[in-house]
């Protein structure tokens, strides 16, 4: 045999022994995987992570949007559904009358099935993942209330697709987190990173949506987070031009500008007006979840007929008014061309509160963003009426008016002026009028905070026992469990056991699940520098000494997580 057969007889044998191109590939696929799951992923790493994470998102989003509609033209027969509000009104009273009743009682019995406490996750949960829960959500239940707001807003539940398309993308980012075993700080981005690409891919939002995960759910804007949010938020809004285009959720009119500094204060006024019908829109909601709480109490209403009464309520307000129906974007963009009359724009403002308070209340699932446009954009074309009839000669276009309330009114109402100011101009590509938007969007907002705890889905949470608008030092106590931080009995420097023992007989002790927010206090009524921490077996009722937690190791711990909060807010 030749020396070149030789050689290339060799070279087969090697190829044959090696592991290939494919086998190195994924080789070093699979050393790379193990790597991030250990210790986390590089910055580069992270933001092809990003990237993908916003993509994923961003398709969702998309798929969210795209369910929607299938239904509401299935359901409702039209071929169009940005003129749903119109087509609802030729439809026959019964039909407006049932299908919202149908809607609620496929959302009850899933809700009912595979939730426990029969609640829609939305932004709220989302909020509260990313301060207490390292970047995580729900996932099973996540998904399930998905689909149950899906079937609410195709049915006439009258709420928005923001909170719904939030906590989906967020699911996600869970997952990812999940599946990478990220710490906390990597957590709370990759949740960043799919809000903003699914807000971003929804409303065609690019710089909103990164604002918006920023803002909202992180609730700070560092620098090591906005790069990756970045990525994921560009990628979203890609996807979603790829599939509506690249055009604006709202046409304005061509003349839509100040006509003189001095119209100014008129949208002062306007501002604080809306901030004032913010809170009516924020109070109604929990005072008719309040309402309704005590009605199924008082009637024993099973929990999964619940948004099926609700149902039968919009039922009978969209005979009369189908405007409520969904999300609302057609009386929107009536109301920002100024083609609604004063006291259409006035009674549809109570109306459509009234109906959002219902759905909400009943349990049907969506978001708040898009009926406080809505609401907001009536509001402010309402004021503009009478603002351009009282002074025309230094009033300009009275649809700006609109604008400016429809941004106001959702920026109190999300507790976002940033992010909202910027996601109106988005939505409208009306950049010329911002000094009026945010005029009306600072006093409004200013004037909501005070009257409830920051936002709406802040004080969700502070009704439910979670207080994070007062700032870290009012909720980081709830996130340390006792365990992580007692002196086990037995280890060096312990308590004296025979002193943790008289005090768990006068009933002085925390239970080991607990969290320093339950045990701290003790330390201002017990003159001792520690509190026997104890736990229960199971079948005995007699508690087993398990450790002690001392004043100063807690304040340590407390110490410790404040930094550590204040870095990744800072870096």
């Amino acid at each position: 045999m030749d020396g070149w057969q030789q050689d290339a007889m060799s070279g087969v044998e090697q190829r044959e022994d090696g592991p290939g191109v494919l086998g190195r590939l994924a080789r070093v696929w699979s050393d790379g995987w193990a790597l991030i799951r250990s210790h986390g992923p590089s910055q580069v790493q992270f933001w092809f992570i990003a990237l993908a994470l916003g993509s994923a998102a961003g398709i969702a989003a998309i798929g969210f949007r795209a369910g929607i509609e299938w239904l509401q033209a299935t359901l409702y027969g039209t071929d169009d559904v940005a003129m749903l509000h119109s087509f609802a009104a030729s439809l026959p009273w019964y039909w407006l009358l049932c299908l919202p009743v149908a809607g609620g009682l496929v959302v009850g019995l899933l809700l009912d099935r595979f939730t426990e406490d029969a609640r829609v996750r939305s932004v709220a949960e989302v909020i509260e993942g990313a301060a207490l829960r390292e970047g995580r959500v729900e996932r099973k239940r996540g998904l399930i209330s998905a689909l149950a707001s899906m079937i609410t807003l195709s049915t006439g539940g009258s709420t928005g697709r923001e909170g719904p398309v939030v906590h989906l993308a967020s699911v996600l980012a869970t997952y990812v987190s999940s599946w990478i075993r990220a710490d906390g700080i990597t957590g709370r981005d990759l949740l960043g990173c799919a809000v903003a690409a699914a807000v971003s891919a929804s409303f065609n939002a690019p710089i909103a949506g990164a604002l918006f995960a920023l803002e909202v759910v992180l609730r700070h804007f560092a620098v090591h987070a906005f790069a990756p949010i970045a990525i994921a938020s560009v990628a979203g809004t890609v996807l979603g031009r790829l599939v509506w285009g690249d055009v604006t959720e709202f046409t304005l009119p061509d003349k839509n500008a100040l006509a003189f500094y001095v119209e100014l204060p008129a949208f002062l006024l306007l501002g604080l007006l809306c901030g004032l019908v913010a809170v009516v829109l924020m109070r109604s909601i929990f005072w008719a979840d309040d309402v309704a709480n005590r009605v199924q109490a008082r009637i024993a209403l099973p929990r999964w007929l619940r948004p099926a009464a609700t149902g039968l309520i919009l039922g009978v307000i969209a005979i009369f008014f189908p405007h409520i129906i969904g999300v609302g974007y057609e009386t929107t963009s009536a109301a920002l061309q100024g083609n609604i009359a004063f006291d259409l724009a006035v009674i549809f403002v109570v109306v459509k509160v009234a109906a959002v308070a219902v759905t909400m209340a009943g349990r049907m699932g969506g978001g708040i963003f898009s009926p406080s446009l809505m609401i907001g954009a009536l509001t402010g074309l309402a004021f503009g009426t009478v603002a351009t009839a009282i002074a025309p000669d230094f009033s300009g276009e009275g649809t700006l008016y609109a604008l400016a309330g429809m941004g106001a009114v959702a920026a109190a109402v999300l507790g976002a002026p940033i992010s909202t100011t910027l996601i109106v101009f988005e939505l409208t590509g009306d950049w010329q009028t911002g000094l009026a938007v945010m005029v009306a969007v600072s006093l409004s907002s200013a004037l909501a905070s005070r009257l409830v705890q920051r936002s709406f889905f802040l004080t969700q949470l502070a009704r439910r026992g979670v207080h994070l608008a007062a700032g870290p030092q009012a909720w980081l106590l709830g996130t340390i469990r006792v365990e992580t931080v007692m002196r086990a009995t037995g280890a060096p420097r312990a308590a004296p056991e025979e002193a943790c023992r008289e005090m768990i007989a006068e009933g002085v002790f925390v239970q080991s699940g607990a969290t320093l927010e339950q045990a701290m206090p003790l330390f201002e009524t017990v003159q001792r520098p520690f509190v026997p921490v104890v736990r229960f077996c199971p079948g005995d009722e007699t508690p087993e000494l398990w450790g002690a937690l001392f004043q100063v190791d807690g304040l340590r711990a407390v110490n410790r997580a404040l930094t550590r909060l204040a870095a990744e807010e800072h870096s």
